[in-house]
């Protein structure tokens, strides 16, 4: 069997280069914090962590949100038009949806058992100065009537993935009533859809250095000096984050699908990377979408769905952030929830999850609804706020993971599945972006005419 790390001529692959550039981006950041090399104002922290860090893995994330629309737009009416069936449609939906929220309340539930456990944040005093301004959890109502775009033009210039979501589904829909007629907009949209993935395969040319600048950055800015005053709470919850990693999500996989659960981590370490690097779901999109389809061998069909459905709705890792979290307040403070407020706190987990954007730092708007509704203070959210960007980076990893998993069962369950494709090592694999001169120069005679 040929090693992962590379293509079998010898050449490092993506996902090994993006590795070395996450460790080397760690190590570095770290000297720098430790050795105190980054205060504010210093020629390190204005034209290092951040100057060039900073602009770099701006850029890069930059690049990523720029294909998430296009990319999810012209996908999903090509999977919706591949599936043809309304039928099937509604069953690959229904599966994705259950087995999402499903992850998700798993997820929230065994955060909130563990935690309870683990009597963390008991007998530590609030931080006096700590404050955190959260709004009010929207209605379920509202969050229904907002899946529909009044503006469809409007969502997608503004990235409002469930309005998109729901555009895209119902266009391919009347793509399919509308029949032979409209064979040439179904090829149009599949070229388009073609050319966004070759963007992405270009785009990932920088990822290895991006990852580093981004990963450098935030470890010289926020080091491990924070985790110290807050260790019960970071280490319950990245213990409970690796748990549902590594058992609960290939547990699920294994069962509902039967697949190999040793080849869907390793062919997922990319896509858990750039999740990592960029803390947001809906930038990993385009990563995600490539691993599932052209490395695990989900269908376009399927994944075209899934994937971005799959990071607007599956916040498995946020989820068991809010359940630690609101264990660690709630002790803080005294305050005894009760088995009543704990399954408060799992449905507005729950619910939540439908209605927001996987982008950074959506989780402590999350949890304010949450804390909104059982009763407790704010201001406590301001003792998680230092330590809330590292643990963000672990959590988006878990979402994206599940993503994954749940895409390759609806896949199989559907036959749409290669396993061929999910079984072979290499597949998918990119040291390189490849580069059809046969087919510039054709293109170049006919742009000449």
């Amino acid at each position: 069997m040929v090693d992962a790390a590379s293509n079998g001529d010898g050449k490092m692959s993506l996902t090994a280069k993006v590795i070395v550039g996450l460790v080397a981006g760690i190590i570095l950041g770290l000297a720098i914090n430790i050795l105190g090399l980054n205060p504010a104002g210093g020629f390190v922290d204005t034209y290092i962590t951040n100057g060039l860090f900073h602009v770099v893995g701006k850029m890069f994330v930059n690049a990523l949100k720029m294909m998430v629309v296009p990319l999810v737009l012209f996908s999903l009416i090509c999977g919706v038009c591949g599936i043809g069936d309304i039928k099937t449609l509604g069953r690959v939906g229904s599966k994705s949806f259950g087995l999402y929220i499903l992850t998700t309340a798993v997820a929230i539930a065994v955060a909130i058992t563990i935690a309870s456990i683990s009597g963390i944040g008991s007998g530590m005093q609030m931080a006096a100065d700590t404050a955190f301004s959260g709004r009010e959890a929207p209605p379920l109502s509202q969050v229904l009537i907002d899946i529909i775009p009044n503006n469809p033009v409007n969502a997608l210039s503004e990235g409002e993935m469930l309005q998109i979501i729901f555009f895209a589904i119902l266009m391919g829909v009347c793509i399919l009533m509308v029949g032979k007629e409209a064979k040439k907009v179904v090829e149009l949209v599949e070229v388009l859809n073609e050319i966004m993935m070759k963007m992405v395969t270009l785009i990932m040319e920088i990822a290895p250095y991006a990852v580093f600048c981004l990963i450098a950055k935030a470890m010289a800015n926020l080091g491990l000096g924070l985790f110290v005053e807050l260790i019960g709470y970071v280490v319950v919850l990245i213990g409970i984050l690796l748990v549902h990693l590594f058992v609960v999500i290939p547990t699920i996989l294994k069962v509902f699908s039967g697949l190999n659960i040793v080849t869907f981590m390793k062919k997922a370490r990319n896509m858990q990377v750039f999740a990592f690097s960029t803390a947001s779901s809906n930038a990993t999109i385009p990563v995600t979408l490539r691993t599932v389809t052209e490395r695990m061998g989900v269908k376009n069909s399927v994944g075209s769905f899934t994937v971005p459905f799959g990071a607007t709705i599956n916040m498995d890792g946020t989820a068991i952030m809010q359940g630690v979290a609101t264990v660690f307040i709630a002790n803080i403070y005294g305050i005894d929830l009760g088995v009543g407020g704990f399954l408060t706190v799992i449905l507005m987990a729950v619910l939540a999850s439908i209605g927001t954007a996987g982008v950074p730092g959506v989780g402590l708007i999350m949890l304010s609804m949450v804390f909104a509704q059982v009763g407790l203070p704010l201001e406590g959210i301001g003792l998680i706020l230092g330590v809330d960007r590292l643990l963000d980076m672990v959590r988006t990893a878990v979402n994206v993971t599940g993503d994954a998993a749940v895409s390759c069962i609806v896949a199989k369950s559907e036959g749409k599945l290669d396993e061929s494709v999910f079984n072979d090592p290499n597949a998918g694999v990119v040291t390189h972006v490849e580069i059809d001169h046969d087919a510039e120069k054709e293109l170049a005679d006919i742009a000449k005419g």
